[in-house]
């Protein structure tokens, strides 16, 4: 049998969850994580290489023989880390840096769904803050007036660069953060105002080797940082999965309206896309539109989908890496559904205290079918502490979303640090 060693790229809760599903593949022999966390030290080797230094990544890569590379976030796609790897000779998961402009530019997102005829909500484009606000003053004459938009700011800000508005002041405020204050930095350099749709969300990820497509099960995430979707949006409070608001008449649209078109588009534009191609939709009465398309897994909806798959994720990777999608057996899924709680860090998604001792994961983990994924932790002699805003990942699976969600509560509650906290309503939607 040949030695099959992975390299996985990132820190977060959904480089864990792969590490933890790629070192379960009879076929993997050592699994890597760079830089990794303090929960991949305990299943797989940390490598002190940032996730977005692509040099000293792809010199490790050659070094060491590893067979797949696997690349976690945004930042390194963006950066080209596929294409450097590719260029060396070695196999990688993911799309190229061409590719991840689908995420890195919602600009030119928004452009491609208009030009593609994909559902989205309807947008203008702005460079600078001035006509940004000229654009709301001119459509809404009175301070008071409600103004349902939404301001992103172009570039990649960590989930954080959309802020949803209700009034006239909220629009202007936002346009000035992003544009004028340059509060995400370049990112800011161009913004969109999109009107706010309204419905239930959902995530869709599918795996496509640019041909081919597997779609993933759906998921609803949790971006609002407070119980009742209220307060700022985060990089994810929590998700679940399958959610039931994606029947398999809406689930069918999805892919035939949204998924396969994207994947056309982007081979028309000369960006042919290969990775995780993850939808964020708004189910509206008039069907499903696009909020955003990322290009990798969703962090948290990983968590929950690894958790219910059966099938080998080793092998799944590779066949699209190698273009070979089409050769693959039907996934198999683990039936029950599954749920992951975000714990974060006292102040998050604002600034928060970093090095908190963490209590009470080993309790945690002896809770029945529960796997605490680590985030924003690192180990500090001999003790795990927080070194991030969302810090664990803290999952579990259940006949049914509602005892999932108790087990997960129920392992929470076990785990301690100064500060901690959690939204209390993941999957309640699901439950109403």
């Amino acid at each position: 049998m040949n030695v099959m060693k992975v390299l996985v790229v990132g820190s977060g809760g959904r480089e864990h969850a792969l590490a933890w599903k790629l070192g379960q593949s009879p076929k993997v022999t050592e699994v890597f994580v760079a830089p990794g966390n303090a929960g991949t030290a305990l299943e797989a080797t940390n490598v002190d290489i940032a996730a977005t230094d692509v040099g000293k990544l792809v010199e490790f890569a050659k070094t060491n023989a590893i067979d797949l590379t696997v690349v976690g976030p945004e930042a390194p796609l963006v950066l080209g880390l596929v294409d450097a790897l590719e260029d060396a000779g070695l196999r990688v998961f993911g799309p190229s840096a061409a590719a991840a402009e689908l995420e890195g530019s919602k600009v030119f997102c928004k452009n491609l769904l208009h030009t593609a005829d994909i559902p989205t909500a309807d947008y203008r484009t702005f460079r600078n803050a001035d006509d940004a606000s000229r654009y709301i003053k001119d459509k809404y004459s009175e301070p008071t007036d409600q103004v349902p938009v939404v301001v992103k700011a172009d570039g990649l800000a960590a989930g954080k660069g959309v802020i949803v508005c209700e009034t006239r002041s909220d629009a202007l405020q936002a346009i000035d953060r992003i544009a004028g204050q340059k509060e995400f930095g370049e990112a800011g350099n161009e913004l969109i105002i999109e009107e706010k749709l309204i419905g239930q969300e959902a995530s869709v990820l599918a795996i496509t080797d640019g041909e081919t497509i597997i779609s993933l099960p759906a998921a609803q995430d949790h971006k609002p940082a407070y119980d009742g979707d209220s307060g700022p949006n985060t990089g994810g409070m929590g998700a679940y999965c399958p959610t039931p608001i994606v029947d398999e008449a809406m689930f069918e649209k999805i892919e035939s309206d949204v998924l396969v078109p994207v994947v056309h588009a982007m081979k028309r534009a000369r960006k042919p896309f290969k990775g995780v191609l993850y939808a964020g939709l708004m189910l509206t009465p008039a069907g499903p539109k696009v909020l955003e398309f990322n290009v990798r897994f969703g962090d948290p909806e990983c968590q929950p989908l690894l958790m219910r798959l059966k099938s080998d994720l080793f092998d799944i990777l590779v066949a699209a890496a190698d273009g070979k999608l089409s050769e693959l057996e039907p996934l198999e899924w683990d039936e029950r559904p599954s749920l992951c709680v975000v714990m974060a860090s006292e102040g998050y998604p604002g600034s928060y205290e970093k090095g908190r001792v963490i209590t009470g994961l080993d309790e945690a983990a002896t809770v029945d079918d529960v796997k605490v994924f680590h985030a924003g932790t690192t180990t500090v002699d001999g003790n795990v502490v927080n070194d991030g805003g969302r810090v664990l990942g803290v999952t579990a699976i259940g006949n049914t979303i509602s005892a999932a969600k108790l087990k997960a509560y129920t392992a929470v509650q076990k785990i301690r640090w100064p500060g901690a906290w959690c939204r209390k309503d993941i999957s309640d939607k699901a439950l109403q």
